[in-house]
């Protein structure tokens, strides 16, 4: 076996390989490039999932970062749990080709309850008092209090929402250092997530000085592991799973289904409206460029499929041919996908009258929210200090008081400037795959259903 490092560099594209990323840019020489032929939706769950079984969210399940459950008549966005995702797992592919086969697993998705050796992912504590404190999962148990001991706590709040740096990728990688040093894995596989907040935010602008400043950053962190690779034996993947387009404005799927009187809500505390999915004869579990549209009764598919398409911004909505055309023919999809044209995204936005939004809104909190939400990485323009007023609020719940962090805007949609999940149109625009291997590599792009076979390859040639 030869064993090899996997590094997921989130958003990077060929186009941002170049003069602000030695590190990966020797890489590419001694090695070679090419671009990744992703899913759709090219959003984070679903490709890692198709990447680590070879199979496409028809087979695997993982749909988009999070749909309907309808058995419990909830949305959960972001779960966990590996057991979610079927099919067999890359290291279980190598592990049976090999029993001496050894996986560490940091920061991938679906990294809970896994069968591989070393895992950690993000997961705060959440304590009856409405605090949310900074924490990671980690297997076996002792890896955790390793890492807090060498590392301090997991930064969670500079890994997502306005705070975000390059702390928590930084943070990952010398975590992967310490598995690799003390464990020595057959196959690591680290998540850097760090050039994904500046490209929402800006959009991919390689002449922007902080996108520059960020490729600058990623790369000098992807040095650090790609040269402990090297001085130890190790081959190098790096991978990504999407490109991110240039976007102008939201496109307010939900808010149109509530104007069809599709939409039900639960009135809360102050008139405060909750969406009440099990009682809604339609909604959509927006999701960057995609979105899931839930109908209740399938008599009345046609009419909203019809109501979509002349929604300004929507591009395509699929139904179950288009679904089957698309691998996302699974029951966990919706009755419809809707996909956005290239320059828009969805919001999850239901409410018609801000006053009546959820409490939540104005706060990052990615588990509560029936649908992904960009604009938490941006402080409301309309706080004088945003970062003061964050971090009184944060002290006072350090106290012990009820406080809501409630920083974010709801009249922001055209702060982001970037997303994904729609598949790009240029593949300079979209993922790669880099390779210290040559000869491992096929001629034209690699298929993401390939690239669990192209691991193993590098494992096992």
């Amino acid at each position: 076996m030869h064993p090899t490092l996997v590094i997921l560099a989130v958003g990077l594209s060929p186009a941002l390989v170049g003069t602000h990323t030695p590190h990966l840019q020797r890489l590419t020489a001694r090695g070679g490039l090419r671009p990744l032929r992703t899913i759709p939706p090219a959003v984070t769950c679903s490709v890692q999932s198709t990447l680590l079984t070879g199979d496409l969210p028809h087979r695997h399940g993982i749909v988009a970062n999070g749909w309907y459950f309808r058995d419990l008549s909830e949305i959960w966005l972001w779960r966990q749990s590996n057991r979610l995702v079927a099919g067999e797992m890359l290291w279980d592919a190598a592990r049976a080709r090999d029993p001496a086969f050894t996986c560490a697993q940091m920061f991938w998705w679906y990294n809970m309850y896994s069968s591989a050796d070393w895992s950690a992912t993000p997961r705060p504590m959440y304590p009856a008092d409405g605090r949310k404190i900074p924490d990671h999962y980690a297997q076996p148990q002792a890896l955790h209090d390793e890492l807090d001991a060498k590392l301090g706590p997991f930064p969670l709040f500079k890994f997502w929402g306005p705070l975000t740096d390059i702390t928590s990728t930084a943070w990952i990688a010398q975590a992967t250092l310490h598995v690799m040093r003390t464990r020595g894995p057959t196959l690591t596989l680290a998540y850097l997530p760090h050039l994904d907040y500046n490209l929402q935010r800006l959009g991919p602008d390689l002449a922007h000085p902080r996108v520059q400043r960020d490729l600058r950053e990623l790369d000098a962190v992807c040095g650090t592991l790609i040269d402990y690779a090297a001085a130890s034996g190790r081959e190098v993947i790096v991978v990504s799973e999407y490109g991110i387009t240039p976007v102008t404005e939201a496109v307010h799927i939900n808010r149109a289904l509530r104007e069809a009187g599709l939409i039900q809500v639960r009135p809360e505390e102050h008139g405060r409206e909750i969406l009440d999915a099990g009682a809604c004869a339609a909604f959509a579990v927006a999701d960057h460029q995609i979105a899931h549209v839930y109908v209740r009764d399938r008599s009345r598919i046609g009419a909203v499929r019809a109501l979509l398409e002349k929604l300004d911004g929507v591009e395509r909505v699929l139904d179950e041919d288009g679904k089957r055309a698309f691998g996302l023919d699974h029951e966990r999809s919706g009755e419809l996908v809707a996909i956005s044209k290239a320059e828009r995204w969805f919001s999850y936005y239901y409410w018609l009258d801000d006053r009546l939004a959820p409490d939540f809104a104005r706060t990052v909190d990615i588990h509560r929210k029936p649908g992904y939400d960009p604009v938490e990485l941006f402080f409301d323009s309309q706080l004088a200090l945003p970062k003061l007023s964050s971090a009184w609020r944060l002290a006072k719940r350090k106290l012990g008081l009820r406080t809501l962090m409630d920083v974010i805007s709801l009249k922001d949609t055209a702060l982001v400037r970037g997303s994904h999940g729609r598949l790009t149109d240029d593949p300079a625009h979209g993922p790669l795959v880099i390779s210290s291997r040559p000869e491992h590599l096929p001629a034209g792009a690699i298929a993401a259903t390939a690239f669990k076979q192209l691991v193993l390859d590098h494992l096992f040639a």
